[in-house]
């Protein structure tokens, strides 16, 4: 399975989760979406989204100050 990357350092909320949902809706049932921010509100922000809009918070990793989380779609 394709596993997409959408790179949001630097941003702050609430860029991160808006902009992983206008890339969420572009992909199909099931496929995963692999999110990089730096905003410390997005290991609030990305689980609060998830859970709302239905989507899978497969993993949080932090590293290296960056917040790394996969997300499959509903």
């Amino acid at each position: 399975m394709t596993e997409h990357e959408l790179d949001a350092r630097g941003l702050l909320c609430p860029l991160p989760v808006l902009k992983a949902r206008k890339r969420l809706e572009g992909l199909k049932s099931g496929e995963m979406l692999k999110l990089i921010a730096t905003d410390p509100a997005s290991v609030i922000d990305v689980p609060h989204f998830c859970t709302e809009q239905g989507h899978e918070l497969v993993s949080h990793e932090t590293k290296e100050g960056r917040h790394i989380f996969r997300i499959r779609r509903k």
